[in-house]
């Protein structure tokens, strides 16, 4: 069974530079048709698709913050990491790490994705 443990900054101060990352265990990240993703939600509001990293190393960024973000892979180590530029208060959300081999640009619902890390509260504040 595949679990996902979510690790990093928990709080930054504005416009500082958020790294997360989310350690696999259960499965090779370069195996199979896994899509390894991130998802986020703000206080009071739905679910936001991030991006994933797909098995071959491809990733996908949502529009709105395809110029901030990046994720990258460690394979000897198992993780993938979310960085996120220039973070500012509106930014404070929850986050989650998350697998899916039924890659579909933009899902949230929880019925796409195989498993989810553990919430991970993000805030960026001085």
């Amino acid at each position: 069974q595949v679990q996902l443990q979510e690790s990093g900054q928990g709080l930054v101060k504005p416009w500082q530079t958020l790294s997360l990352t989310c350690t696999v265990s259960g499965a090779s990240m370069s195996a199979g048709l896994y899509y390894w993703g991130w998802i986020r939600q703000p206080p009071g509001k739905d679910l936001e698709w991030m991006g994933v990293v797909s098995y071959s190393g491809s990733t996908y960024y949502s529009p709105s913050l395809k110029s901030r973000m990046s994720i990258f892979r460690d394979l000897p180590k198992n993780q993938f990491t979310l960085q996120l530029l220039s973070v500012a208060p509106e930014h404070t959300a929850v986050s989650y790490c998350a697998e899916t081999k039924r890659f579909i640009l933009g899902a949230t619902e929880e019925t796409v994705y195989d498993y989810w890390g553990p919430r991970t509260q993000l805030t960026a504040s001085s």
